[in-house]
């Protein structure tokens, strides 16, 4: 979306990477199950680390990981494993890429069980996004009651790396929450409640 000027969220305004981000991704609704799978896989591998380390290594993801095909990293085995880790181009964690294949397998039983990511994901509110009026970052939260709910009930499916802080993250990124501040003309992209 091309709108211009000043007032976005304050944390977009520390590199061209995270304006880029904010303004054509973060946010906006997605229920494309790829995109999800993908962004729950780099919230996961962003724990303890800087966001600007994940979107700087992100298309190193995209080609490690076979495009976030969830088909092709449930097959992955030991030697695709051992591979991944000595890929300097991602986060070389043990249990951050053994947590993308396992994550991987749970995503596909999950999207065997309701047709789709995309139909679990925004089942969780009725379909629209929740939408907050942060006046300022202080106001957004690193976890709400929604996100401890499906945090929960993720691990119960066997996910893993899927705290309530990163389902979180990973909610925002992917517009299932908007946490824009209210003073943002990225808020709503233009629409009115």
């Amino acid at each position: 979306m091309g709108l211009s000027g000043g007032g976005r969220c304050p944390w977009a305004e520390g590199s061209d990477a995270y304006r880029a981000y904010h303004d054509t991704e973060w946010g906006i609704p997605s229920h494309d199950d790829r995109h999800l799978f993908e962004m729950l896989i780099l919230e996961g591998a962003q724990a303890g680390l800087s966001w600007s380390t994940i979107l700087a290594k992100r298309e190193n993801y995209r080609a490690a990981f076979d495009g976030f095909d969830a088909e092709k990293v449930a097959s992955y085995g030991e030697e695709k494993v051992a591979a991944l880790l000595q890929d300097a181009g991602i986060v070389r964690n043990r249990l951050k890429v053994a947590a993308a294949v396992t994550n991987a397998r749970a995503f596909l039983a999950l999207r065997d069980e309701l047709g789709s990511f995309d139909a679990y994901l925004w089942g969780w509110v009725d379909g629209a996004p929740a939408v907050n009026q942060p006046q300022a970052l202080s106001d957004v939260p690193a976890r709400t009651e929604l996100s401890d709910r499906i945090s929960k009930d993720l691990k119960k499916r066997g996910f893993t790396f899927a705290g309530t802080t990163i389902i979180y993250a990973f909610l925002q990124a992917v517009g299932v929450v908007d946490d824009h501040l209210v003073t943002c003309p990225w808020k709503r992209r233009g629409v009115t409640e």
